[in-house]
Formats: structure tokens, sequence, C-alpha cells
């Protein structure tokens, strides 16, 4: 039974690594599930086995990248007691510098902000994309509504108002860097670039 659990996770493992290579170099609408198949070197069926659709298999693959919004939510409130915006000051950072750090990290990301059209038959993923962002943005604006943040606020900038923009300026980045690679060392420039965005936002930023 053992072995048998060990061949099946070999196998999921196999067709998302098929699934990756060949949404990056074809694009995610131009791969079907048979020739991600034949690229694992598995049959149709195998993947019907792991994976419902595209649109399934597409979602699985960016959850190997990328928090889970529980996670999200515990590292923003390790820092309560100091500051309720160090956390997210943090994993903002960390979300780019990673870029340059782990490579499945770069080819997934550059797979969902320049291969990827969101075509009928990934509605399902796009829903849960949309979902995603709308669930970071939410915690992002639950830190800039804390009581002894909202004060700090620039004039006229809500909770809300700003944490569109620091998601907005995080998809920026992300986007320009893995364009061009040659805009900016993700390892020295992503901090004071997300210190720069902080202090437009909050008046007594100090952090940087």
């Amino acid at each position: 039974m053992r072995r048998t659990k060990e061949q099946a996770e070999q196998t999921r493992t196999a067709i998302l690594m098929a699934a990756e290579e060949l949404f990056l170099e074809k694009g995610v609408a131009h791969s079907s599930l048979e020739h991600i198949a034949r690229h694992a070197g598995v049959t149709r069926g195998a993947v019907y086995w792991h994976f419902e659709n595209k649109a399934h298999l597409f979602h699985e693959m960016l959850n190997q990248v990328r928090l889970p919004p529980e996670q999200m939510a515990m590292r923003l409130s390790a820092c309560a007691e100091r500051d309720p915006l160090l956390a997210l000051r943090d994993l903002c950072v960390e979300a780019i510098e990673n870029l340059a750090r782990d490579e499945q990290k770069r080819r997934i990301f550059t797979i969902l902000l320049r291969r990827c059209e969101f075509t009928d038959e990934l509605r399902e993923a796009e829903q849960r994309h949309a979902a995603f962002i709308a669930q970071f943005i939410s915690l992002c604006e639950q830190q800039f509504d804390n009581a002894c943040v909202r004060p700090r606020l620039q004039p006229g900038m809500s909770p809300r108002l700003a944490a569109r923009i620091l998601h907005a300026m995080i998809i920026g980045l992300l986007n320009d860097w893995l364009r061009d690679p040659t805009l900016f060392d993700p390892l020295s420039d992503t901090a004071p670039m997300i210190d720069a965005c902080f202090r437009g936002l909050v008046q007594d930023w100090q952090q940087g």
C-alpha cells in the first residue's frame, strides 16, 4: 500500500512538472491535458485521476508556490505587539525576493503573469485566483484598519485604498522583473522600494 501511495505521488508530481514545463513553453491555453500526459509519460486517465480538469491542475500548480490565506493571516499577526504593518512589509519583501532564490516560484509566476490567458476552460481557475487576490487585499486592509494604524495613514488614505495600492505595487514589481530581470535586483532593491511605498501610505513610516 505504501508503495502504491508513493507511486501515486510520484505520478502527480510528474504531471505537475510536465504542466509547468509546457505552460511555460507554449502558454496555458495552448497546452492540453493530452499534451501534458504525453510529456509526463503517463496516460490521460492518470491525469484525470489526480486532477478534475486543466483548471484544477493549474490551481494546484499555483498552490505549490504561494502561501494559503490561513498561513498569511498567521504571518501577519506575528508582529501585532510591535507594529501591525511590520509583518505585512516583511511578507511583501519576501514575496519578491523569493523570485530570485526559487527557480520554481519564478517559473510558475512567469506562467501566471505572462503565459496565461483565462479562457472559458480556465474559468474555475480564474475565479479561484480572483478569490485569492481578494483574500490577500482583505488581509492587508485589516492591517491598515488596525486601531493604532488607521490614524497614521496619509490624509485621504483609507485602509481599503492602501491595501489596493500595496497589492498593485507588488504585482507590478513581480511582472516587471519577470519581463526584464535587469530592471532591479530583487535581493538588494526590494526592501527600499517597498519601504518607499509604505512611506507614501503611512505618515510616520521609519522601517528601512
